[in-house]
């Protein structure tokens, strides 16, 4: 099992082993609200893989009980439409896959902490990063 990273984000990689990079600062993500997808002893639900949602997904997460569309200001949660970036929990990505509405994930700003929960594999077919 990966270990989660306690140290400075800059220590922290990517599924690849490689420095992670941003996933979106419009609308700005990840469990710290950092852009990245950054994880620590906090995040206990993984928010480490970086995707890009479809109207689909939403509608998915949704009726999962994860309202992802609605803005919630006084979580300052500003609600996110179909083609933004996000950092979303690895559990629910998985739930997402097998249920066949998996979003399309951005590999180099993916943690490497999701590799505890989806296989390599799975990743690598969704991703939009790959040549």
């Amino acid at each position: 099992m990966q270990e989660r990273m306690e140290g400075r984000p800059a220590e922290q990689r990517n599924v690849f082993g490689e420095p992670l990079a941003s996933c979106s600062e419009r609308p700005l993500t990840g469990f710290y609200r950092s852009g990245c997808c950054y994880t620590g002893p906090e995040d206990l639900g993984l928010h480490t893989v970086c995707v890009e949602v479809t109207e689909e997904f939403l509608a998915f997460s949704k009726s999962r009980g994860n309202d992802l569309s609605t803005p919630r200001p006084e979580f300052g949660f500003p609600g996110i439409e179909p083609g933004d970036r996000w950092c979303l929990c690895a559990a629910r990505w998985r739930e997402a896959l097998e249920a066949g509405q998996a979003p399309r994930v951005i590999l180099a700003a993916t943690h490497e902490a999701t590799l505890e929960i989806v296989e390599l594999g799975d990743l690598k077919r969704y991703a939009i990063d790959l040549a």
